[in-house]
C-alpha cells in the first residue's frame, strides 16, 4: 500500500478546511449564506435550474483576504435557499479586467449561439480606463464558465457604467445598467450588439451617492425598478430604493412625480444591512424571488466575523401591495422554503431562532433581547406615530465602527387593529418583517454573548428553534 505524502495530506485537509464553513465561529450564521472565508459582496447571477432543482447564487468575491480587493464571481448552489455548497470560482479577473456584478439568463432559443439552453453570464470588468459589459457561457449548467472570444460587448463612455441585469422582454433580450446617477436600457438580438433606449434618474429619488445594481421587474400589472445607492440611504451609506411606473419597451414612466422631496423615496428595506437586492432568474412558478448582500458600505470592511465577512439576508418573495395613502410599494415576505427551518416552540431566544410577535392595534409594543452582559436590541412598534423601529446603539461589540450604533425607523404603512411581526435571528443579524410584507427592516448586531433573554411590554412573543 502507497503512503499518502504528509505534506499532501496536510494541503489536503487545509483545502477541505477552506471549503467548509465552520460553525464554531462566533458570528458564524447558522442559516445565511457565507463565503468560506474572505470577502463577499453583491449577489450576482442568480437563476434556478429547473431541471437540477437548483438555485445558483454567483457573488463578488475577493479569494485573497477579508477586505474588498480583486473581483471574482464565487459560486454556491441548493436546493433549498437555506443549505448551500461551496463551488469555488467560476470567472476570475484577466486583461479586460476585473470581475464587477452582473446577472445570468438561460438562452433557450440559442440567440447568442453558445448552444441551446446556454447558461449565459452578462457582467462589468473594470479596468484602469473604464468599465464595460462582457459575456461568459456555460454549457453543464452553470457549474464552468467560458468566457467569449468577443468580449467586451458593450464598451463604457462614463466612469461608472456597470452591474448589468438582463432579461427578455419580447422578441429581445433588454438590459438595465447603473450608470452614475441614472439608468440605461439597451436592447439585443443576441445578447452581443447592443443598442441604446432610453435613461431614466434625473429628478427622480435619492441622489446622494452613486447608482448601482439596477433591475427592471414586470410585477404584477406594474413594472418596478430596483436601483441601490452608495451612500444616499435612509440612515446613512448603502441602500437599496425602487421605483414603480410603467414600461412600453422602450422607456420607463415612473408614477412619482419629478423633482418630488427625497422624503417620498421607496426603500425596500428600512434598516441599515440589506444593499444590492437581485432576483433569480427564473424562479419556478412565475414568483419573484430575491437575496440581498446584508452588510452597509460605512463599516462592511470592519465588522468582526474573522475569517470570513459578509452574508446574504434569508430569501424573500417580493409582490406589490397598496398602502392606506393609496400608493403601489413591494411587497416583502420571507420565501416559503425559509419557514422550512421553523422548528418546536422554546421558552427563551437562542443564538439562532424566529420569533413570532404580536401586538394589539391599541397599545404601543416594546420588545428587548437581551444577554447577561446587559447587551440588548430594543424594538418599538408605536400605534399612535404608525412606526416600527430597532435600536442597535446597545446591541453590543460597535467598536470598529462610530457609524454602526443607531436607529432605524419604518412607517407601518397600513393601519390594523392587530399586528405582528416576524424577527428571524440569526447570530449576528436581525431580519424584522410586517406579517403581511408590509416593511422589512434588516440590522447586523454582534452580541459579545447571544441574546438568551427577551422583554415584551404591550404584546406577545412565540420563539421557534431552527431545524438545521
Amino acid at each position: 500500500m502507497k503512503h499518502f505524502p504528509l505534506c499532501l495530506l496536510l494541503g489536503a485537509l487545509a483545502l477541505l478546511a477552506s471549503c467548509t464553513p465552520s460553525a464554531t465561529e462566533p458570528y458564524r450564521s447558522l442559516y445565511h449564506h457565507t463565503p468560506t472565508q474572505n470577502w463577499m459582496n453583491d449577489p450576482n447571477g442568480m437563476f434556478f435550474d429547473e431541471q437540477t432543482g437548483l438555485w445558483h447564487l454567483y457573488y463578488q468575491h475577493n479569494p485573497e483576504a477579508p477586505v474588498w480587493g480583486p473581483m471574482h464571481w464565487g459560486h454556491a448552489t441548493s436546493k433549498d435557499l437555506i443549505h448551500w455548497d461551496h463551488r469555488g470560482i467560476v470567472l476570475a479577473p484577466d486583461s479586460l479586467g476585473t470581475i464587477f456584478s452582473g446577472s445570468v439568463v438561460i438562452d433557450r432559443d440559442n440567440t447568442a449561439g453558445f448552444g441551446p439552453n446556454a447558461v449565459v453570464a452578462v457582467y462589468t470588468q473594470s479596468e484602469y480606463i473604464g468599465q464595460n459589459q462582457s459575456l461568459a457561457y456555460s454549457l453543464d449548467g452553470g457549474m464552468t464558465f467560458t468566457k467569449y472570444e468577443g468580449n467586451p460587448v458593450l464598451m463604457g463612455d462614463i466612469a461608472d457604467f456597470r452591474d448589468p441585469k438582463v432579461t427578455r422582454d419580447g422578441d429581445h433580450w433588454l438590459m438595465t445598467l447603473a450608470c452614475q446617477q441614472e439608468i440605461r436600457f439597451y436592447a439585443s438580438p443576441d445578447l452581443k450588439d447592443w443598442t441604446y433606449l432610453s435613461s431614466f434618474g434625473e429628478g427622480y429619488g435619492a441622489h446622494g451617492g452613486v447608482w448601482e445594481c439596477p433591475e427592471l421587474i414586470h410585477m404584477g400589472e406594474r413594472w418596478v425598478l430596483l436601483v441601490s445607492i452608495n451612500p444616499g440611504g435612509p440612515f446613512g451609506g448603502s441602500a437599496t430604493q425602487y421605483f414603480i411606473g410603467d414600461w412600453d419597451g422602450r422607456e420607463f414612466k415612473c408614477d412619482d412625480v419629478r423633482n418630488a422631496p427625497t422624503t417620498n423615496t421607496k426603500w425596500l428595506d428600512y434598516g441599515r444591512d440589506n444593499y444590492s437586492t437581485f432576483t433569480f432568474h427564473n424562479a419556478p412558478d412565475n414568483r419573484i424571488v430575491s437575496l440581498g448582500w446584508m452588510s452597509n458600505w460605512q463599516y462592511a470592511q470592519q465588522v468582526p466575523t474573522g475569517s470570513f465577512r459578509s452574508q446574504n439576508t434569508i430569501a424573500r418573495d417580493l409582490s406589490l401591495y397598496i398602502d392606506d395613502a393609496g400608493d403601489y410599494r413591494i411587497c416583502v415576505q420571507p420565501s416559503p422554503e425559509t419557514w422550512a427551518i421553523r422548528g418546536k416552540t422554546v421558552s427563551r431566544p437562542t443564538e439562532a431562532c424566529i420569533i413570532c410577535l404580536t401586538f394589539s392595534g391599541n397599545e404601543t409594543g416594546v420588545v428587548t433581547l437581551s444577554n447577561n452582559l446587559g447587551e440588548k436590541v430594543t424594538m418599538t412598534l408605536d400605534v399612535h406615530r404608525q412606526t416600527f423601529s430597532m435600536d442597535r446603539t446597545a446591541a453590543g461589540d460597535d467598536s470598529f465602527s462610530a457609524d454602526f450604533p443607531g436607529v432605524t425607523t419604518t412607517s407601518l404603512f397600513v393601519h390594523r387593529p392587530s399586528y405582528t411581526v416576524y424577527l428571524f435571528l440569526d447570530r449576528c443579524s436581525i431580519e424584522a418583517f410586517d406579517g403581511d410584507g408590509a416593511w422589512a427592516m434588516t440590522n447586523l448586531v454582534f452580541p459579545t454573548t447571544p441574546y438568551n433573554r427577551i422583554k415584551v411590554v404591550g404584546g406577545e412573543a412565540t420563539i421557534y428553534e431552527i431545524n438545521r
